[in-house]
């Protein structure tokens, strides 16, 4: 192995500052190369996060207008109570299961997701899957901030009546008003962001259950103004179905579940790498995943239900439902909570994810906040209000990539659990020595980028095809379902091809030399 002399360490205030941790929480060794290092690349010294914080961290991602959304619109497909309530259970415990797969490199290396990737798509490679999330999480990031920023609107309509002249006109599709409100959340969002990752995590720590609480009181209230005899947790509107024609909707809403976490899913080693142990990371994805997704839902039917005999329809969105009581309080507490929700998912799964993966694209000249506030201003560059409403623009954009996750997932787990075998050696991770493990070809695994493409090309067009049948009145059948699964077709044809490509032509080698410096997953299961 090469050595490199280390970079030099950064001052407190510095840019490459560890991710808001205390200087130094990146551990750099002599022999990492400056191309592949900084402290908030680097293994951590201390890894800190019990089960609570990665608990926390699920009820910031769960708490969001976009959750309560996908729960209650499960309704509109025609299924029964407990049809959903099978389907939202079945759905987030696959979700359970594959963090628990993905957190475990990370935790047990110390290392975010772009640097585990190096272990399967080279030291180079590696920023193919972190470019494609970190386009992801910015698109996703403007479109949560203008979510966010429409609860605030209520807010200034409801208080400052006057506003409501800023809110006509405008420049590129938002008036005034809206440009006033995405500034403050941007800002905001931004200013808990650079204050680090510990700040994050004190963040997500009280949010998630401040949200909760609100939620609770909004129940309470709507049910106590409705009468407990009111309310049904059946919320069909659709057409109802038999129990034959209701097995493929079912299949549809599980995967709908999946989809809707595969991004924070995917990258979910950006944060397990910050637990105490794997089991503290296992103990809070249960309580965040299935038992806290349970309730939430629950909540969320009932909410949803009281909306019917209060103001005569079914409402399915939180903000709708706050808008329409009036009561002063009841419209500032209700609102605050869906911007602090939003802004909690939009901290946690849309910002942190590029800063760590565009940080993997050059180290040195771009630090953990360097790469998130690319980030932040991308996402106003896309105009997310322009094109959030238009399927078309959604489908051809965020479809196309958001079909990658599948594959890039599969290929992750593939590589770390069947090829490597859970041995990892982290040291060769951060070196572009000719020699080292993880340099390959060229700094690229070509087995890792061939699986991309065997598996990435036919779950793009599972998800392009249809629509572009669709849109060329090449068809009259609705094909659209087919790219529901694009995950799971994603997943499996990137473990498959990953696997076979590894085994026809080997590239990731001696699991047995040099045992003593390994990072070995199976030794460290607790």
């Amino acid at each position: 192995m090469t050595e490199h002399s280390a970079p030099s360490q950064p001052k407190p205030h510095d840019l490459v500052e560890a991710a808001g941790m205390p200087v130094g929480a990146g551990l750099i060794k002599p022999g990492y190369d400056p191309r592949l290092a900084n402290e908030d690349l680097a293994p951590l010294r201390k890894q800190s996060w019990t089960s609570y914080n990665i608990f926390a961290f699920w009820m910031s991602d769960v708490h969001s207008v976009g959750g309560y959304v996908t729960a209650g619109s499960l309704f509109a497909l025609g299924l029964a109570s407990w049809q959903v309530l099978f389907a939202l259970l079945a759905g987030i415990v696959i979700v359970n299961v594959f963090c628990n797969l993905v957190a475990k490199p990370s935790q047990v290396t110390g290392v975010p997701y772009p640097v585990i990737n190096r272990a399967i798509f080279g030291v180079r490679g590696a920023n193919i899957p972190a470019i494609i999330r970190g386009l992801i999480a910015i698109a996703w990031y403007g479109v949560q901030t203008y979510l966010a920023s429409q609860s605030l609107i209520i807010i200034f309509l409801k208080f400052w009546p006057a506003t409501a002249a800023l809110n006509e006109g405008g420049l590129l599709g938002l008036p005034p008003l809206g440009y006033i409100c995405y500034a403050i959340l941007w800002v905001a969002q931004a200013a808990v962001f650079w204050k680090g990752m510990e700040a994050i995590r004190r963040f997500i720590d009280w949010a998630g259950p401040a949200v909760y609480v609100v939620m609770v009181v909004l129940a309470v209230y709507l049910v106590s103004k409705a009468g407990w005899s009111n309310i049904s947790l059946d919320l069909s509107s659709g057409p109802q179905l038999d129990f034959g024609a209701s097995i493929p909707v079912m299949l549809g809403a599980i995967a709908l579940v999946v989809s809707y976490f595969s991004g924070p899913m995917l990258n979910f080693g950006d944060f397990s790498r910050y637990g105490k142990s794997f089991g503290s990371v296992k103990r809070g994805n249960l309580l965040g995943l299935p038992v806290n997704f349970l309730f939430f839902s629950l909540l969320t039917v009932i909410t949803a239900s009281a909306t019917v005999p209060v103001f005569g329809e079914l409402i399915t969105d939180p903000i709708h439902t706050v808008q329409r009581i009036d009561t002063p309080f009841a419209v500032l507490l209700g609102g605050l909570t869906f911007v602090i929700a939003t802004v909690g998912i939009n901290i946690v799964a849309n910002f942190i994810s590029p800063a760590f993966d565009f940080s993997n694209v050059n180290p040195q000249k771009i630090s953990w906040r360097t790469g998130g506030m690319i980030a932040a201003v991308g996402s106003v560059l896309l105009t997310p209000w322009n094109w959030y409403g238009n399927p078309d623009a959604i489908q051809y954009t965020l479809g196309i990539l958001g079909a990658l996750i599948g594959p890039l997932f599969g290929i992750l787990i593939s590589g770390y659990y069947i090829v490597s075998r859970q041995r990892v050696w982290v040291d060769d991770l951060f070196t572009m020595d000719p020699a080292g493990r993880y340099w390959f070809r060229n700094g690229y695994n070509p087995n890792a980028v061939y699986a991309v493409l065997f598996s990435g090309v036919p779950t793009v067009a599972s998800v392009l095809v249809p629509t572009l049948l669709a849109d060329l009145e090449l068809t009259t059948v609705d094909l659209a379902w087919i790219g529901h699964y694009s995950w799971f077709v994603g997943c499996a044809l990137g473990f498959a091809a990953f696997t076979l490509l590894e085994r026809a032509s080997p590239r990731i080698g001696g699991l047995d030399r040099d045992a003593e410096l390994v990072t070995d997953g199976t030794a460290q299961a607790g």
